[in-house]
């Protein structure tokens, strides 16, 4: 088999038919040199410097640093740089060292993990909530525990890679996304045919940063007998009067049945969370096996529950967040850049072409903007993009040198229909 590399992602060395383990990783290598060769490969790129509006990076083939504004991070609020943020931590650490020892059920489960869970679970108007150790766990392993053969799990179908991976052991169907029409027509047909029937959806999706259409989703899908998940890893701290996310922006604490989400974003730190009833939480705090044979997050935690106090008392950096938010855009599409539905921190510019994205990528870090190129399977195959992530911390000054860059490339690439 032969795969042509001009036009190949990362989807294509999955599983080449006819070929072992070693002989793909060897394919992909080639690959991987390719796009080395030519500029394109800005992944896994080494930073020097902390998470900020601007970054010191080591380039591929390069000795000295390269300074270039930061559009990589979900940092949204700067919290992983707020000093008193990284007081809360230092002192939990003092407190209690740099590891936790154990899992949960045998003497890993700490007061400041405790706490966290209090404190997320009331930051949504709940009592009870399960921690996990990433985000992309309180997807997978709380669906895999929850969900079986006799089960089915509807799912926008752009929902994250870890709802996919929660989902592989039972029965799925894929509704367009933000389609309510398609949603209905797989509710009616699912109604008698299976046991617990989940409808789950992103609060902010993060590929278009647009935003589910949670009220009629809602709606529906109680209305069919099913039960409503929302992953709101990219709303929490950003959109909703108080940062609550998308359940706030609908008002819809009391009507979804299972949140999830990440610390990692907004909240500056790592870990993931779920909240749902008393029991659905101690079920799974019991028979989730990633929670239960997992060690327990760290101490550094505790920085998260100073961040979730932060989001009320200093709500500067979310009106600062959507002042960038409003300014980046507003500028692209200004250019005549394509930047879809967003109503999020996340922005990208579409482009289509996965070659002309890659190269695009590769000139932007050339002008001092670290982006990343987004292409299959992230997003269809025709659908690659540019993907932004705006911070509170970015400048005017940051923006404008961003927005330059693009007008500079489009005039190389043709971007726009200018």
């Amino acid at each position: 088999m032969t795969i042509d590399f001009k036009k190949a992602s990362f989807k294509d060395f999955e599983n080449i038919p006819g070929w072992d383990a070693f002989q793909t990783a060897d394919e992909f290598q080639r690959y991987l040199n390719f796009l080395r060769e030519n500029g394109h490969l800005n992944y896994r790129i080494e930073s020097l410097s902390p998470v900020g509006p601007e970054m010191q990076l080591r380039l591929p083939g390069k000795t000295s640093a390269t300074n270039a504004i930061c559009l990589v991070s979900n940092d949204y609020l700067g919290f992983s740089q707020h000093p008193k943020i990284k007081e809360a931590v230092i002192k939990s650490i003092r407190e209690f060292g740099t590891g936790s020892g154990a899992s949960p059920a045998i003497g890993g489960h700490f007061s400041y993990h405790q706490e966290l869970e209090a404190r997320i679970a009331a930051f949504y108007r709940r009592q009870d909530a399960i921690l996990y150790t990433t985000g992309y766990t309180a997807n997978s392993a709380s669906l895999q525990c929850l969900l079986h053969p006799e089960d089915i799990a509807i799912l926008d179908m752009a929902v994250h890679a870890s709802v996919y991976e929660g989902c592989l052991n039972t029965n799925t169907k894929q509704f367009i996304h933000n389609n309510l029409e398609h949603l209905e027509q797989i509710l009616k047909l699912s109604k008698d045919k299976y046991r617990t029937k989940f409808v789950i959806v992103d609060g902010v999706y993060s590929q278009d940063g647009d935003i589910a259409i949670l009220d009629e989703i809602a709606s529906l899908t109680h209305q069919y007998g099913g039960y409503l998940v929302v992953d709101d890893a990219h709303g929490i701290g950003v959109v909703g009067e108080t940062g609550r996310g998308v359940i706030e922006m609908f008002n819809l604490f009391d009507q979804v049945d299972i949140i999830t989400g990440t610390f990692s974003k907004a909240l500056g730190n790592i870990g993931g969370y779920v909240i749902a009833k008393a029991e659905v939480v101690y079920y799974l705090k019991y028979q989730s096996k990633q929670h239960l044979f997992s060690t327990t997050a760290t101490p550094a935690i505790g920085g998260i529950i100073r961040a979730i106090e932060l989001i009320d008392e200093e709500p500067q950096w979310k009106a600062s967040l959507w002042d960038n938010i409003t300014y980046l855009k507003s500028g692209l599409i200004s250019l005549g850049f394509d930047v879809g539905t967003t109503a999020s921190a996340v922005i990208p510019v579409k482009i289509g072409e996965i070659a002309k994205t890659l190269e695009a990528g590769n000139l932007l870090l050339k002008a001092g903007v670290y982006a990343n190129p987004i292409m299959y399977p992230a997003v269809s195959r025709k659908n690659a993009r540019i993907r932004m992530n705006v911070m509170a911390t970015h400048t005017k000054a940051h923006l404008d040198k961003v927005l330059n860059a693009f007008a500079d490339i489009d005039l190389k690439l043709n971007l726009t229909s200018k």
